[in-house]
């Protein structure tokens, strides 16, 4: 017999447990996974470049004279530069993995969503836009429709990202 407690996951599953788990409140886990995704996609263009930075300061340390004479207080200057240059690298992979498990997660449920439920969450939760009165006042100008109308259209197209991100309840 079997026992219970073993059982084979897959890194794939592991991966997507993670990024569930982080948004353990599935309504308000959609919407933080929205204001996060252009925090995700700004890791993912940019983290290339910020590794090379790293590569770069770490090639670019100062070797030692030998004259004699210390010039640092710490003689291990350099190693520690070095170091500190390796976990930088290994901090900003990590980072860059995690988004790209997130865009994973969430890409494929955010283009499943009709353009108008896009617009919606898009206007109300972007980085760009603050949320108030202004952001539904646009909206209702955008669809021709009441204020209050505006507001149930975007709680509608919340409700419909937490299913496609996290399942019917």
């Amino acid at each position: 017999m079997a026992n219970p407690r073993e059982t084979t996951i897959s890194y794939s599953e592991v991966d997507i447990m993670n990024v569930v788990w982080k948004y353990l409140d599935k309504r308000a886990g959609a919407v933080a996974a929205l204001k996060d995704f252009g925090s995700m996609k700004f890791i993912i263009e940019n983290t290339d470049d910020e590794i090379k930075a790293a590569y770069d300061k770490i090639a670019s340390c100062s070797g030692i004279n030998y004259d004699g004479m210390p010039h640092a207080r710490n003689l291990h200057a350099a190693e520690d530069r070095i170091i500190k240059g390796i976990d930088e690298i290994d901090v900003l992979k990590e980072r860059y993995r995690q988004a790209v498990e997130y865009m994973d997660w969430f890409v494929p449920a955010w283009e499943q969503l009709s353009d108008d439920d896009r617009y919606v969450l898009d206007t109300f939760y972007s980085e760009d836009n603050e949320y108030g009165s202004s952001v539904v006042d646009g909206i209702a100008e955008y669809f021709h429709i009441e204020r209050a109308s505006a507001y149930r259209r975007k709680n509608r197209a919340v409700d419909k990202l937490t299913v496609l991100l996290f399942g019917k309840p």
